[in-house]
């Protein structure tokens, strides 16, 4: 597969950084938020970016391998928090609402029949992967699939004038998948991959390392990007790298929630690695591997609040932030507008 990714043109960089650095500030004295002004202003080719029609993805899908007691939660929690997200009960939902982000459910292979649910976009690949500790996750084609329908679905919010996209996922089992990825394309050592996840206390932590490496020794080191995924990947995790891909290739701005969307972005680098000028990592999550993933990745979360839900939370909560980079370099004056001396 291929998707056709233009690189960033830093022809305007120069007269972008000029403007930051000419605001009624000392340079510098806005952090984070220049290196966010800049991105932004990159991505879109424009010295006044502007984020438009904000939306939030959240892929749902189960895995195979909860069923070897990965998982502080039993795998029937997948569809009831998907319930939980159509009656508009769940942190993504708040925080979606609170800054008037545009959120969408997708099935992305629930173990569950949810019958057309009202809200729900149905995108079901299957009704969950298998479990790698004896098999791969998926087929080939299924993997593709799912890549391929992940585009999809950010073609449809492009078409509607959405430019700022993040991805959540809901899946009991889906930090085991992440852990595997991240090994996998990192040779970070698997132990260090593998955290708590849902909760998991040092006895359920110990059987989750066992699991992993059980199926690690099954499967062997596999080097292609679509062979691991599809040995390992979840449908959620396929979907949303498919979908950060594609909105790389839109040039929209990609908001990269926790440890999970992380995975899926690393895999996404994999498959065309300039999908990583169009991304802003929203936060650092509590989950084990994911410092270690972000330092890998050489990215700077704009928080670290010590959350660990996914769902995308991370990217609503952070895109005011991603807001505020935004305003002030289009609204706020500069020495000359604001008759203020420069030093």
């Amino acid at each position: 597969m291929n998707w056709n990714i233009a690189p960033i043109n830093r022809e305007i960089e120069g007269e972008l950084q000029q403007k930051i650095d000419l605001k009624t500030k000392p340079i510098g004295a806005l952090g984070q938020l220049e290196h966010i002004a800049l991105q932004l202003g990159l991505i879109q080719q424009s010295l006044n970016p502007e984020l438009r029609n904000p939306q939030i993805l959240v892929f749902a899908a189960d895995h195979g391998v909860a069923k070897a007691g990965v998982s502080a939660y039993p795998q029937e929690v997948t569809y009831q928090m998907v319930m939980n997200f159509l009656n508009g009960g769940a942190a993504i939902n708040v925080f979606a609402r609170q800054h008037n982000i545009q959120l969408k459910v997708i099935d992305a292979g629930v173990n569950y029949n949810f019958a057309g649910a009202d809200g729900l976009i149905d995108a079901k690949i299957d009704f969950g992967t298998k479990s790698f500790v004896s098999e791969p996750a998926m087929t080939q084609a299924q993997c593709i699939a799912a890549l391929n329908e992940g585009g999809n679905l950010v073609e449809e919010a492009f078409e509607d004038a959405c430019n700022i996209i993040g991805f959540g996922e809901m899946g009991i089992g889906n930090t085991s998948s992440a852990s595997m990825l991240m090994h996998l394309l990192t040779n970070i050592p698997l132990r260090d991959c593998i955290g708590a996840g849902t909760g998991l206390d040092n006895n359920g932590l110990e059987r989750k390392r066992t699991v992993l490496e059980v199926a690690l020794d099954f499967h062997g080191k596999k080097a292609n990007p679509m062979d691991v995924l599809s040995t390992f990947g979840g449908f959620e995790i396929a979907m949303m790298c498919g979908a950060m891909l594609k909105a790389a290739e839109l040039k929209m701005t990609i908001m990269v929630d926790g440890f999970i969307a992380t995975s899926a972005f690393l895999m996404a680098s994999q498959f065309n690695r300039e999908v990583r000028d169009y991304a802003i990592f929203c936060h650092k999550s509590q989950e084990k591997g994911h410092t270690l993933l972000l330092d890998y990745l050489n990215a700077e979360p704009i928080l670290d609040l010590g959350m660990r839900l996914g769902e995308g939370t991370g990217c609503a909560v952070a895109f005011p932030i991603i807001q505020s980079a935004a305003n002030f370099l289009n609204d706020m004056a500069s020495f000359e507008s604001a008759g203020v001396s420069n030093k």
